[in-house]
């Protein structure tokens, strides 16, 4: 089984398709980007004035978004997910305007209970920054921090168990 949060970056023999995918920035990016951006105009058009409905589905997009983010950068170690999680943000953010967009020529880009024109679409964008932006960046933070606290307490902790210290060996003897 593969090791995730590794300390450095390694190269694994033959990983497997999915394994391969994660590892681009760009393209787990996008993906994530249509993904959220379709997920939102499916929920959107089949809105409920239900508080549960609307709870579920926000918790249902952000698992979506972070689950993705977490994938990617689950390949990488952590001096790396400075950077990895601001760009993950940018490009996703990129490609989710993107479909947004096509959404707006097609007509079908809900914005609250009308569809969305044109002119609507940079405050689209600038919230979606702002919102995905930061939700991705602070859970890379969360993630990097939780990573280290693991990494310091519970792997150092298996590694004082296979490693029996001077002292331990001459109390065995």
């Amino acid at each position: 089984m593969p090791s995730f949060f590794p300390k450095t970056t390694i190269e694994l023999p033959n990983p497997g398709a999915f394994r391969r995918f994660s590892f681009s920035l760009v393209e787990m990016a996008i993906i994530t980007g249509l993904v959220v951006r379709l997920y939102r105009l499916l929920v959107l058009s089949h809105a409920s004035s239900s508080w549960l409905y609307v709870l579920g589905t926000v918790a249902l997009g952000l698992v979506i978004l972070l689950g993705m983010t977490t994938l990617h950068l689950a390949n990488y170690p952590l001096h790396q997910y400075l950077w990895r999680a601001p760009v993950f943000a940018l490009v996703e953010v990129a490609a989710e305007m993107s479909a947004s967009a096509l959404f707006i020529w097609l007509g079908r880009e809900p914005v609250g209970t009308v569809r969305a024109h044109w002119n609507d679409w940079a405050g689209m964008a600038a919230h979606a920054l702002l919102w995905r932006g930061l939700t991705i960046v602070l859970w890379g933070l969360i993630l990097a921090g939780v990573v280290h606290v693991v990494r310091r307490t519970i792997v150092r902790e298996d590694e004082e168990e296979v490693i029996p210290s001077p002292a331990a060996e001459t109390a065995a003897r």
